[in-house]
């Protein structure tokens, strides 16, 4: 005999970056090509080069933007979304997976981009405070000490606190990559799905929402399967509410 509940669902849950995921671009570098003094390029390679982390970086770029708060609002009510995402969320409303937005952009971006489209998502991401005229600060709130990437949002303490579950990362660059070792289940986009590949982490290669929808569906399923059998041999490994 099966169970009646659905097994694997109510015990996923799932963490989508932004920029260059949910967003078609990375919106936080839009922002500083368009407002931030020149030098937050040398800023942005040291950062690639390893030799700074995302929130040394991101805190130094942000004190280089000059712009108004109507300016800088005015990049994110242009800004596209994948247009498949509603529909990736809505799926996973109706199979009861959780989502949650991880990003090491800012949030003032990310909250005004998903209102726009009419999403209502747990965000956690950097805090770009507006300090008076056309000046920024950028605060931490989900900084973590110890973080190997030293990231201004640490994803892989999101991840921890939800260790209890079964957890799929959506993502596409290199604040992924530590996420993504220690989840379940990746769908990666570009550099993402190269790193996958390379260190051999169970994942799927995505080009938008449209493709995760139907990659996670297909994964879940296989999650239900693998409970039922397991509760035919007399043991439940899937919680049910």
């Amino acid at each position: 005999m099966t169970s009646s509940c659905p097994a694997a669902l109510s015990n996923v849950c799932v963490f989508v970056d932004f920029d260059g995921t949910i967003a078609l671009e990375d919106v936080t570098d839009v922002i500083l090509e368009r407002f931030a003094a020149p030098q937050w390029r040398d800023i942005e390679a040291d950062w690639l080069a390893g030799m700074i982390g995302s929130r040394d970086c991101l805190a130094r770029q942000v004190d280089l933007v000059r712009a108004t708060p109507q300016a800088l609002d005015a990049i994110a009510d242009t800004a596209r979304l994948d247009p498949n995402f509603c529909r990736f969320v809505a799926f996973c409303q109706a199979a009861r997976v959780a989502v949650t937005v991880v990003s090491d952009g800012f949030d003032r971006v990310v909250n005004r981009m998903l209102s726009r489209a009419g999403i209502d998502l747990p965000v956690r991401a950097n805090h770009l405070q507006w300090i008076s005229g056309d000046r920024w600060k950028l605060e931490f709130p989900h900084v973590r000490a110890g973080c190997r990437s030293a990231s201004g949002n640490c994803k892989c303490a999101a991840m921890v606190e939800s260790a209890d579950r079964t957890r799929v990362l959506v993502g596409d660059g290199r604040s992924d990559f530590c996420p993504a070792e220690i989840a379940d289940y990746v769908l990666a986009k570009r550099a993402l799905s190269e790193h996958c590949q390379a260190m051999g982490l169970n994942h799927a290669s995505i080009a938008s929402f449209a493709d995760a929808t139907l990659l996670l569906r297909d994964w879940i399923s296989k999650l239900q399967r693998n409970a039922e059998v397991s509760n035919v041999g007399g043991s439940l490994h899937a919680t049910c509410p």
